[in-house]
């Protein structure tokens, strides 16, 4: 790649990551947002973690030893984090680090 076209390349890639930073304040204007982003922003998170989770234990064999323990015990630290600190991003840090310390050393 020539130095021209890795300047379009920046140049594009600096246009598209504007535009997706200012786009929700030229087509929401309005103090009131539209019902359906109200309702994506009210459930999505929820959403998107029953899909990890269904995701994480799709492959786990139940009869084999350890029996998805280290999975199981991922989630459920994980859910009572949430519960009690009620923080998405500290809920999926912190579970993250507790499964992988579960898988590394025990």
């Amino acid at each position: 790649m020539s130095n021209y076209e890795i300047y379009i390349a920046i140049a594009i890639m600096t246009f598209v990551n504007y535009f997706t930073r200012v786009f929700p304040f030229l087509f929401f204007r309005k103090n009131d947002l539209p019902s359906y982003i109200v309702f994506i922003e009210k459930f999505f998170p929820a959403v998107i973690m029953t899909i990890l989770i269904v995701y994480s234990v799709k492959d786990i064999d139940f009869s084999l030893a350890p029996y998805g323990l280290k999975e199981i015990g991922g989630i459920i630290f994980t859910a009572v984090l949430h519960l009690t600190l009620k923080n998405y991003l500290v809920s999926i840090f912190s579970g993250t680090i507790f499964y992988m310390v579960l898988v590394q050393y025990f």
